[in-house]
């Protein structure tokens, strides 16, 4: 991956500190609040660490400070749910070295959103064809189709783009299909736990379309539990524990030493718990 390194759209952020911060969330949260500057060094760049570490925050100050859009083609400045954050955004300074519209924001539930609006616009066209065909009963068959040919483009399109519904596929499978359907090249794309739908096999599949947008310029930021798409080769991976963020190598993450040592000997495990009985 080092030759791509070049290649990289976000070069850096910096926290502008030209007062002193609330002490409230998103501003106390110690990742942030003692972060000065973070440098991007890799095409994929892993954000880890326990469960209210700060890396979803950060993630999600850098979404709204690119001006990105959400899985569902929402804009960030209108996703109420960044209120919070969007204030603190605008005291974040993204270095480029190529600015880019490119790409999208996505946390997990985003996508099971925007799968749901899917699926009810499906139904809403379906039922308005079944009007149609009610209404335009015993018409011509040229009155028929021009009828029906506006529903029937906008439900071919979406079946082109998208595959036939969450309702026909697992959502691993409609989760992997939407990236293949969003992706574009040279874009930055902020992903929060993109693992969580996806099983140990479709995690591997999401690191070969991976590998394939990365030889295309795109830029990813990904916060992650999962030790399968930690091991993307090249990675840059950075620690959010202890209050600050800190470059860390894959085999001293704990995530992966836990998942190493469980496989390993999980009746261990299971006795120590006192699920097992010893």
């Amino acid at each position: 991956m080092t030759n791509l390194i070049s290649d990289l759209l976000l070069r850096s952020v910096t926290i502008r500190r030209a007062f002193t911060w609330p002490d409230r969330f998103p501003y106390n949260v110690p990742v942030l609040a003692t972060l000065e500057r973070l440098d991007f060094t890799a095409p994929v760049t892993f954000l880890v660490g326990e469960n209210g570490s700060g890396k979803s925050t950060l993630l999600e100050a850098l979404a709204c400070a690119a001006g990105s859009i959400t899985a569902g083609s929402e804009e960030t400045g209108r996703d109420e749910t960044l209120d919070e954050v969007r204030k603190l955004s605008k005291d974040l300074k993204l270095t480029w070295s190529k600015r880019t519209r490119r790409g999208f924001f996505m946390r997990s539930e985003d996508f099971f959103g925007f799968a749901r609006r899917m699926d009810r616009t499906r139904s809403e066209m379906q039922r308005n064809l079944e009007e149609v065909d009610r209404e335009y009963e015993g018409r011509s068959i040229l009155a028929q189709q021009m009828a029906r040919s506006a529903y029937v483009g906008q439900l071919g399109a979406m079946e082109q783009r998208y595959g036939e519904g969450v309702d026909a596929r697992s959502h691993g499978e409609s989760y992997l299909r939407f990236f293949q359907a969003r992706f574009t090249p040279g874009g930055l794309y902020l992903l929060d736990e993109p693992e969580a739908p996806l099983s140990p096999v479709r995690q591997l599949s999401f690191l070969v379309l991976l590998k394939s947008m990365i030889e295309q310029q795109s830029q990813f930021i990904i916060a992650t539990h999962s030790p399968i798409l930690m091991a993307f080769p090249g990675a840059e991976i950075l620690s959010c524990d202890g209050g600050k963020i800190s470059s860390i190598a894959y085999d001293e993450i704990e995530h992966v030493a836990i998942t190493r040592t469980f496989l390993q000997n999980p009746q261990r495990y299971m006795r120590h718990l006192g699920i097992l009985d010893e």
